[in-house]
């Protein structure tokens, strides 16, 4: 008889639990139970799907176009709309055969890296990184090099520390702006010096805009391919509905790039789910076409929420935290407090803190070790204000006692 580690194949029973949703089901669990549970650890709008979506995708129930297969690589209509919207508001021209329809934007990530690494090829992952990109990058074979920043430097890779970690294995760079978890935006000037260094590398970099709309205090998103041409051929850009529009369960995502590549990626996808769900492309392209009305509304509260909770955090005693600049995270510093003993028991790294905080405050929050950034702890600042209040002012009295 095999042995039980024999079972699963290696290369998936490597993969690393998604800290995210570990963190989210653990909190709704409590809360099921009947736990008081504040959660900042999904990364989701909390605010409904705009209704005029929600109504096309009712209508898109009742077309019987819509009860049959359709292309794997997406509807025709929907790839016109995102050819359209990648214009306006990236500055960025492509055709519809540049575009391959995701289940998702994880589903983009995962494509992306399958269709260019071979078994040993080095992607540069500045850190800290969303906590999903180094699964996909090991699934299909590469390296992940992981590129720790600084808070003094805003959570932004430099030229220098690119160059420092590039080898002639390094095939891909990731790029990620606004940051998802520490909320960082680079300055038009950064982004175009990191897309001329890939040129000059010649290596391919895969740009993450799924937070494009989401920034403030006169930060600006900035598509690296818009600014830096010649990049274009070696450029694939990943985008989504589920930020923008709060449509994270209609899992609708995108992948823009050479046509060989995309070509490559819709026929895997050909084999893995066929098409995205036609009912969901049918409300992607209502939010598209519908304009970025609801986003204003959205963005004024996260703006709110930002400013409220890094002044909360910001306030407590060992505690630092940069003011973020997109998306809809938080990414303190617990430094100054690891080392202490809370809730009885002593918190030396953030794993620990992140379990402290769920037993005795009952607060949800996302430890920096998910992200390659121990010490810090991501809070998603996508919930209610009194929840949000709530919930660190329950973070200040445990820190604090």
């Amino acid at each position: 008889m095999p042995a039980a580690q024999d079972r699963i194949a290696a290369r998936v029973a490597a993969i690393a639990e998604s800290a995210t949703l570990a963190v989210d089901t653990k909190a709704k669990a409590l809360k099921a139970a009947g736990a008081p549970v504040i959660g900042f650890g999904a990364g989701e709008p909390d605010f409904p799907t705009p209704a005029h979506i929600v109504e096309a995708a009712a209508a898109a129930c009742r077309d019987p176009r819509n009860h049959r297969y359709s292309p794997a690589g997406g509807l025709p209509e929907l790839k016109a709309a995102i050819v359209a919207t990648t214009g306006r508001d990236a500055g960025l021209e492509v055709s519809a055969d540049q575009v391959v329809v995701t289940n998702g934007g994880k589903h983009a990530v995962y494509n992306a890296f399958a269709a260019l690494l071979d078994p040993g090829d080095e992607v540069l992952l500045p850190a800290p990184y969303w906590t999903t990109y180094p699964e996909p990058i090991r699934l299909a074979g590469g390296i992940p090099v992981v590129v720790p920043t600084e808070v003094g430097a805003g959570f932004k890779v430099s030229l220098d520390q690119l160059e420092a970690a590039c080898t002639p294995r390094t095939k891909v760079l990731l790029f990620v702006s606004p940051s998802n978890p520490s909320g960082a935006v680079y300055a038009p000037e950064q982004v175009e010096a990191i897309g001329r260094w890939a040129v000059e590398r010649g290596i391919w970099v895969v740009t993450d805009e799924i937070y494009e709309h989401l920034t403030y205090d006169g930060h600006r998103h900035v598509s690296m391919p818009s600014v830096v041409p010649e990049l274009a051929d070696r450029c694939l850009v990943l985008n989504g509905v589920a930020k923008t529009y709060a449509m994270t369960g209609w899992r609708v995502g995108w992948m823009i790039g050479p046509r060989d590549v995309v070509a490559a990626a819709t026929n895997l996808q050909s084999h893995q789910t066929s098409n995205v769900a036609n009912v969901s492309q049918r409300a992607a392209i209502a939010a598209l076409e519908g304009g970025l009305d609801d986003l204003a509304r959205m963005r004024d509260a996260y703006d709110r929420r930002r400013l409220l909770m890094h002044s909360m955090l910001s306030a407590i005693d060992g505690v630092t935290c940069m003011v973020p600049e997109g998306a809809f995270y938080a990414f303190p510093s617990f430094e100054g407090v690891l080392g202490r003993t809370l809730g009885g028991r002593p918190v030396g790294d953030t794993l620990e803190l992140a379990e402290v905080l769920l037993e005795e405050a009952k607060v949800a929050v996302v430890p920096g070790e998910a992200f390659g950034t121990p010490g810090c702890a991501r809070l998603s600042f996508a919930l209610g204000d009194d929840d949000l209040e709530e919930g660190v002012t329950r973070i200040a009295k445990l820190l604090s006692a």
